[in-house]
């Protein structure tokens, strides 16, 4: 019966441990995929938005903004760009 129990106790903790490892991949899967579709926007933006002289620099940082922010993101950059 005690080895039932160890058994059961140690998948217990296995299955605690395995979720507290997953859900950081999960948040970071998550930050990834933005970070590119924001890095896709704005190629967009500078493809379109380079016909009225609009650019915004696409490096990490401005990826990562623009795919959490979305198009608020956007917006957010071009504010800060006329400012600094």
């Amino acid at each position: 019966m005690s080895n039932i129990m160890a058994y059961i106790i140690g998948l217990v903790i296995l299955y605690i441990v395995g979720m507290i490892l997953v859900i950081p991949i999960r948040i970071l899967t998550k930050l990834l995929i933005n970070g590119l579709i924001g890095g896709l926007v704005l190629f967009l933006f500078n493809l379109f938005g380079g016909l009225v002289g609009l650019s915004i620099v696409i490096n990490p940082l401005n990826a990562i903004i623009v795919g959490i922010l979305g198009v608020p993101g956007v917006v957010l950059l071009l504010i800060l760009q006329a400012l600094l």
